[in-house]
């Protein structure tokens, strides 16, 4: 089941960045926008969903990955960026969990149930960990089709894109617990 969520959410947050925030930031970079966005939900999903399940979340995000550009992408781009596609899959699904490794590494292990409180800020150093992580695999894995002069923007991109989207989707998972609780406590009355 949980499998399932993360893929959905995924997907979910990818149609969101592709059919919402991507025309917008069209009109004002475009020459990034193919490769980056600047509100990247899918970064939050990918952090959260590995906060929460560690290394079993990965099967759940390329599978929503993959769904993702299927359902979003037109046919010609996934046969043009095939063999480029299929590296930045595996390195998106992997970046947060090397960045929980990371970070367990030297001494904070932070995924859901291995500290006392959560600790958000926390969670956001770690998707900044991730991002780094995903911005420079990203940017190799596509470096033979972004332009020179163009990664230093598309990594700076990248960076910015994935850190608002995941603080995005740890905004709206906390209403979403609020809401429960609240949904909860009401019920209970």
């Amino acid at each position: 089941m949980n499998f399932l969520i993360v893929a959905a959410a995924y997907i979910l947050a990818h149609g969101v960045t592709a059919l919402v925030v991507t025309p917008v930031q069209s009109i004002f970079f475009p020459e990034y926008t193919v490769f980056a966005s600047l509100i990247y939900l899918p970064h939050g999903v990918r952090v959260l969903a590995t906060w929460a399940f560690g290394w079993r979340a990965i099967p759940a995000l390329v599978l929503g990955v993959t769904m993702s550009a299927w359902l979003f992408s037109p046919t010609a781009s996934l046969e043009f960026l095939e063999p480029d596609l299929v590296k930045g899959i595996l390195i998106g699904a992997f970046s947060a969990f090397l960045a929980f490794e990371l970070a367990r590494f030297v001494g904070y292990d932070s995924y859901f149930g291995h500290m006392r409180k959560v600790n958000w800020k926390v969670l956001i150093i770690i998707g900044a960990i991730s991002s780094i992580i995903n911005s420079l695999g990203q940017t190799l894995a596509y470096s033979g089709l972004i332009g020179l002069g163009n990664i230093p923007g598309t990594l700076v991109i990248y960076a910015v894109g994935d850190l608002v989207g995941l603080v995005v989707c740890m905004v709206v998972l906390m209403f979403c617990f609020r809401w429960v609780r609240w949904f909860s406590l009401s019920k209970g009355q």
